[in-house]
């Protein structure tokens, strides 16, 4: 019912004067649905330089800009092409391409390769719109997917932090918190791929600094097959939480990508059933993928008609979406291209308040092409404007403003904490008229 529901309002959006939503529809569609078909050269390793020519040409021939944002790209080939050649491992490449690619000052616009768990979550996600013919012959089997754990990292100061844990992941299950720092993986040093490779349903020891001057201490985690194109909403169904304070019921969802139509009908699905009785809401869109489409706001901005249900014996009900209780977004510098959309629409249609921090600025839209050595290049591919506004390297900032350190926060997170204030401070306001 909801699915039909959300189709019709989404026609009359589109009718409706927010043009906005249409252009920014438009502008998102296209890079995401077509490809540019990079094919598969030959099976024998190439050579670094020719993966360097290879990516320079697919970015003087596909980057948004013709001018390049300023920088001459013919010359950035003559300043990085003899660093490449001198290269003797995709590592090594990878650090010499980026160099060259961060001239461009865009995002969208980073190389991959399969010692990072990125390159298999951006296949992931482009996965269904042609990317699998082209991967294949590069992957074991010809199944995408990777060993790992579900933790994001962070550098700072050179040591690496738990920045993120992916619900119900094994990270999640392994008690590894948010804060805590990984000092080594059955004592070698941690490599996001590499430490878990091969050790699928097997424990390894991960060793922690939870705090710091204090003592080291070891957890086991048991590291699992990781398929990119379903994590994360397996990712989002486990994180739904119904939270009880001040005796008031706070609902929680966490959608780590909005790369697919799917993510949108599990939140649908979500607020008709195991969120329907809450008093407010969470969305939390902090890190992981984009995607979304503008019209996934309808649950919030669609108008309502309020519909009862009397039943023979005289008992009522009432059909409760669209969502007409308070909501509040939280985002962090990690929320990224479509949730930049979502963001500004929730402030335009001023849905709620949004706690956390100024959003990544980074909503260009973006396409994968994939070298003749099966890495991944993610290129912008065209500039996105949002009802009139371009918001590419300045991002959406809050409502409320919380910071979060992330060194030793020992799992604590306050934007979460001040996202759920919100939520009840709107909930004691009498609802507009």
């Amino acid at each position: 019912m909801l699915s039909h529901f959300m189709r019709s309002t989404l026609t009359r959006f589109m009718r409706s004067p927010h043009r906005w939503l249409i252009t920014l529809f438009a502008s998102l569609l296209v890079p995401m649905v077509f490809w540019a078909v990079t094919p598969v050269l030959s099976r024998a390793e190439p050579s670094q330089a020719k993966v360097f020519e290879q990516i320079w040409q697919t970015v003087n021939d596909n980057f948004y800009d013709p001018k390049f944002n300023g920088v001459d790209w013919k010359a950035m080939r003559q300043k990085y092409s003899p660093l490449a050649a001198q290269t003797r491992s995709p590592e090594a490449l990878t650090v010499v391409v980026n160099q060259m690619l961060a001239e461009l000052k865009a995002s969208h616009t980073h190389y991959y390769t399969a010692a990072e768990p990125e390159y298999y979550q951006l296949a992931g996600v482009f996965w269904r719109r042609g990317i699998q013919r082209q991967l294949k012959p590069f992957l074991p089997n010809g199944k995408l997917e990777y060993v790992g754990i579900g933790a994001y990292t962070r550098e700072v100061d050179g040591k690496t932090f738990v920045r993120a844990v992916l619900d119900g992941s094994p990270a999640a299950n392994g008690g590894l918190k948010v804060g805590d720092q990984l000092l080594a993986v059955n004592e070698k040093p941690f490599q996001p791929i590499q430490s878990f490779a091969e050790k699928a349903d097997r424990p390894v020891e991960i060793q922690i600094q939870r705090m710091p001057n204090t003592a080291p201490q070891a957890i086991a985690v048991t590291p699992k097959r990781l398929d990119p194109t379903t994590m994360f909403l397996d990712a989002m169904k486990a994180s739904v939480q119904v939270i009880d304070r001040s005796g008031k019921k706070v609902g929680y969802i966490h959608v780590w990508s909005y790369a697919d139509d799917a993510y949108q009908r599990q939140l649908e699905q979500e607020l008709g059933d195991r969120l329907s009785q809450v008093d407010g809401l969470v969305w939390d869109l902090r890190d992981g993928w984009g995607g979304a489409e503008p019209s996934y706001l309808n649950p919030f901005t669609a108008p309502a008609l309020n519909v009862t249900f009397t039943n023979r014996n005289g008992t009522k009900g009432q059909f409760d979406l669209p969502w007409k209780k308070p909501v509040v977004m939280l985002v962090n510098q990690g929320s990224r291209s479509g949730k930049e959309i979502l963001a500004y629409g929730f402030r335009q249609f001023r849905v709620g308040k949004i706690v956390g921090s100024t959003t990544a600025g980074a909503v260009l839209a973006g396409r994968a092409y994939i070298m003749q050595d099966g890495s991944l290049l993610y290129l912008a591919v065209a500039d996105v404007s949002v009802d009139g506004q371009r918001i590419e390297g300045k991002g959406v900032a809050p409502d409320i403003d919380v910071p979060f350190a992330v060194p030793y926060a020992q799992g604590r997170d306050p934007q979460k904490d001040g996202a759920i204030a919100a939520v009840l401070e709107a909930i004691k306001k009498p609802a507009k008229g």
